[in-house]
């Protein structure tokens, strides 16, 4: 991955960037943002979500930004994480962002997505809130809709939205409340609204369908302790769609990802489904018009 730096007001902010080997340079290529979880890195990100290996076979650009203190400003108002304390404006980072990477390469501007997990998940609604012209889907992992976002939400244009949460997220829960580390840090660092009325807020906004057609998923690997429901809210303005991928025992982790803390700090890690695959599945199926 190359790193790049790029000057944002009067901070200098770093991302990352992978560039497929064989990625032609004449043809406009989709832009997956992944931003890392609170206390993580892009090489973190990128080797826990393993998309750069995605992308060489899929043929998409991936960009790893780095957040001020290992955090994002992502709309709690947690005084307790630096990037929130300091108000830093990551909204602007990433339209800077785009449009540095798009001086090297063809991005599609009709094809510019977003993900993180955690800190980085509830940042992902946060910059489609307030940078829905810019970014077609986003897919949010372990981690909700700010109470302070859903007061003020408000976006100019409908985006995709496909949520991935587990019920048994012991830090990010999924009926909503507080956010809290695990282990000994006890504080509150924000709070969310629930996973349900976050998905009730971007399928109004976005016009779907309210009744979701919903799925049980196959139980692939029994053993990890987690089931699949998976809900579609579809027929949204300009094709938008709302998915929910309930994580029936899931914890706060990647699906399939690695158990990256002990199961009794973050909770099961779910194995039914590639988190990345399905992620990469939902954007492909719905660009901007």
């Amino acid at each position: 991955m190359l790193a790049r730096k790029i000057m944002v007001g009067d901070l200098s902010r770093t991302y990352y960037l992978h560039v497929p080997p064989d990625l032609p340079t004449d043809k406009a290529a989709a832009l997956v943002l992944v931003f890392h979880g609170g206390g993580g890195t892009p090489r973190f990100a990128a080797r826990d979500s393993k998309f750069n290996g995605l992308a060489d076979r899929e043929g998409f650009l991936v960009a790893y930004p780095e957040g001020i203190g290992r955090s994002w400003n992502d709309g709690r108002g947690a005084k307790s994480i630096l990037a929130q304390r300091k108000n830093v404006d990551d909204v602007a980072f990433v339209a800077s962002l785009i449009d540095d990477v798009g001086r090297s390469r063809k991005v599609d501007a009709k094809r510019v997505y977003a993900a993180g997990i955690s800190n980085g998940a509830i940042f992902s609604h946060h910059l489609a809130a307030d940078l829905s012209q810019r970014i077609a889907a986003i897919a949010p992992v372990a981690g909700g809709l700010s109470e302070p976002e859903n007061a003020k939400f408000k976006p100019e244009t409908p985006v995709s939205v496909l949520i991935l949460q587990g019920t048994a997220d012991p830090i990010v829960p999924y009926d909503g409340g507080g956010i809290f580390l695990p282990g000994i840090f006890k504080r509150e660092r924000g709070r969310i609204v629930g996973t349900d009325a976050a998905v009730k807020k971007w399928v109004e906004h976005d016009g779907c369908r309210r009744e979701a057609v919903s799925e049980d998923l196959a139980d692939e690997v029994p053993a990890d302790g987690c089931r699949v429901k998976k809900f579609t809210y579809a027929k949204g303005k300009n094709g938008t769609e709302v998915v929910l991928y309930r994580l029936e025992g899931g914890g706060h982790t990647w699906p399939d990802g690695k158990q990256y803390l002990p199961e009794r700090f973050v909770g099961k890690v779910c194995r039914d489904i590639n988190g990345t695959a399905v992620i990469w599945n939902f954007f492909k199926a719905h660009p901007k018009p």
